[in-house]
């Protein structure tokens, strides 16, 4: 049959190189460039004549496969190959023998028939960049859980509240999870190249190592940025993993296409690389692309100079993982430190509905207040006014004019929570708080504590005043919080030896002290104490709180509701551990019982609507206030007045509390 094919001839340009692997570059470059562009091969084959001479024909013939349409060895290329040996005796023989016309022709090249060989399974080609990409960032949803999970359960609020500062927790975090992730990219690595991955075994370590390094610290860095977002650890973790498999399909299907496009503008493709997640890929991508270059020719993979080479995008990841490792790291940690900056706050600056005004500039409030303060209130002010005119604040608690005010969101009134608190405690005592529910307790046991500001005032605690020297205070405090904030993976006698080491026990002294606070909140008989705390009760959790914020012999100690939940055995034992401790230090805890309070209070204050009622030894107030009863009526704002008339009508000596 007759064919009729368009035929294009294009003059072939020599092109002298100095080297060997001069040529090989050239080749290589060729065969790169044409398979991006999806067209035939830019160099059509590359000469070495070596030590050819006039009386030596010594030539190394180098051509790619890629010009054929298949890529491969077929019968197209056997007859290639003939073609190009031929070209190189041709042109020997002119230049040995001139004029004279003579040559020397191959005329084809036969394959010898061979045995069938066993396929090799080749793992590199299996396990692609997406691969390796997945495998490197599944680190990023444990670390990610792990920091929202201390949040979630108050963990770090209640190592805060026994001395941890801000700088130990971010060094020790930082440290144990650079740590877990080099422990881990390092067995990946040695384990790949031990099984003959080329990705590992050809590319320099050197290389590998800073491009790892440099990852997991940006990796590490993205976990504490996003933690300060979530407070669900169920939420975090769903989103991490969706924003791990998503990155790597992405760079996959979408990233892939634009490296090899090379028509696709560059400075767009740094810009998608600033997703931690596509800069990992594009990495990858570098190293397997080098090393299936180097398994194919039988050199090595991507070395140091390499990096220099435009096509590679190596040097561009390293630089831009490095510089958002620094950036990022800073904005987490001030995220961490300034929550008032926070992005969602300040969101919420934009909204059209604002808080109210202050509780000052709002005297047309329809909540009536009624003044209630007897005369020990009165004089508990004059007596903590005379300690700060004498400056004797040491081993002493003195809160002066302390205030809480929570501003009312969405045009909601303020709430006055703790309304000029004044109190003085000396060492050895232990003081009461008795109150309803929302009366400014626990308000006023985390402002002591450091949890809040106070909006007005301040208090001393040996000393040091709780607005400028927090962190010293910390490291002389315990506290019992009202719920109990506890690792479930740990054990009883891990929390005593971490919180004991914060109190800077060590050696013989924290074994000791360790033993003794289990023996003293019943934990230490049939070994509950080596028992993990999910395994522990409502009352076995509440004693080993108890015994947290008493290891250590702190100064002072702050028990909210210690109690709570425990039987009538459980909770005699605890009275008992109180009273032994509060001979060395000064304890202030709040209760609901007056039981409670009569056993183990030296003072008491009843708390109502954030102020004191009344001060003074249980036995004072009982002889002061007993047989009264409390009338509690709940009405509108409009019919108070009424009510008022009504309840003087029934008794003329009631006395109106609030």
């Amino acid at each position: 049959m007759p064919l009729q094919l368009d035929m294009e001839c294009v003059q072939g340009l020599p092109m002298w190189c100095a080297s060997s692997s001069v040529i090989d570059r050239r080749l290589f470059n060729g065969y790169k460039r044409a398979n991006k562009r999806r067209r035939s091969n830019e160099f059509l084959a590359g000469y070495d004549f070596l030590d050819t001479s006039k009386g030596l024909f010594h030539v190394y013939v180098s051509y790619n496969s890629s010009f054929s349409r298949d890529n491969g060895h077929h019968s197209m290329t056997v007859l290639r190959v003939a073609r190009l040996v031929n070209m190189a005796s041709t042109a020997y023989l002119k230049q040995v023998l001139s004029g004279v016309n003579a040559e020397m022709r191959l005329e084809f090249l036969k394959e010898m028939p061979k045995a069938a060989i066993k396929m090799k399974l080749d793992l590199t080609t299996l396990l692609d960049a997406l691969f390796f990409t997945w495998t490197v960032q599944l680190l990023l949803p444990v670390i990610l859980t792990y920091l929202v999970y201390e949040k979630q359960q108050n963990l770090r609020l209640m190592m805060k509240m026994h001395g941890l500062k801000d700088g130990p927790y971010w060094l020790i975090s930082y440290s144990y999870f650079l740590s877990l992730s080099g422990a881990y990219v390092t067995f990946f690595a040695v384990f790949g190249s031990l099984i003959g991955l080329d990705i590992f075994r050809l590319n320099s370590y050197v290389i590998q190592f800073l491009f790892f390094f440099i990852y997991i610290n940006l990796q590490i860095v993205l976990a504490f940025l996003l933690a300060s977002f979530f407070s669900s650890v169920k939420t975090a973790s769903v989103i991490s993993y969706i924003y791990v498999f998503g990155s790597g399909l992405l760079g996959e299907a979408l990233l892939k296409l634009f490296i090899e496009d090379t028509t696709f503008p560059r400075p767009w493709l740094v810009i998608m690389e600033l997703v931690p997640g596509f800069s990992l890929y594009r990495g990858v991508y570098e190293l397997s692309e080098y090393a299936a270059a180097g398994s194919y020719m039988g050199k090595p993979g991507m070395q140091w100079g390499d990096l220099n080479d435009p096509i590679n995008g190596m040097k561009d990841v390293l630089i831009l993982t490095s510089i958002e490792w620094i950036l990022l790291l800073l904005v987490a940690y001030f995220l961490d430190h300034r929550p008032a900056w926070h992005p969602i706050f300040l969101f919420g600056i934009l909204s059209t509905k604002h808080s109210s005004p202050s509780y000052r500039a709002n005297p047309r409030s329809r909540r009536v207040f009624a003044d209630m303060a007897k005369d020990d209130v009165f004089l508990e002010q004059k007596v903590v006014k005379r300690l700060l005119k004498e400056m004797d604040t040491r081993n002493m608690i003195i809160c002066h004019n302390l205030k809480k005010v929570y501003r009312g969101n969405n045009r909601n009134p303020d709430k006055l929570a703790v309304r000029g608190l004044s109190l003085a405690l000396h060492k050895g005592q232990c003081f009461g708080m008795l109150g309803p529910n929302g009366a400014g307790k626990s308000s006023f046991i985390n402002m002591m504590i450091g949890l809040v500001a106070p909006t007005c005032g301040t208090a001393y605690i040996h000393g040091m005043d709780l607005r400028k020297d927090m962190n010293e205070i910390y490291a002389s405090i315990g506290v019992c919080p009202q719920h109990d904030l506890l690792w479930e993976t740990l054990t009883g006698r891990e929390h005593l030896l971490f919180y004991g080491r914060m109190k800077n026990l060590s050696g013989a002294a924290l074994v000791k002290a360790v033993e003794e606070s289990l023996k003293s909140v019943n934990l230490f008989h049939c070994g509950f104490g080596d028992k993990s705390v999910s395994k522990y009760s409502g009352g076995m959790k509440r004693r080993l709180s108890v015994a947290i914020a008493l290891i250590g012999n702190p100064k002072v100690v702050y028990m909210d509701e210690p109690s709570t939940g425990l039987d009538t055995i459980s909770r005699n034992d605890l009275w008992n551990i109180i009273k032994r401790a509060k001979k060395e230090c000064t304890i202030i805890l709040t209760t609901h019982s007056m039981e409670e309070a009569e056993e183990l209070c030296d003072r008491l204050g009843i708390f109502v609507s954030g102020n004191f009622q009344c001060l003074g030894t249980p036995k004072e107030l009982k002889t002061r206030y007993g047989g009264t009863r409390v009338l509690t009526i709940t009405t509108a704002a409009e019919h108070e007045e009424v009510v008022a008339r009504l309840i003087a009508e029934l008794s003329p000596s009631a006395v109106k509390v609030y």
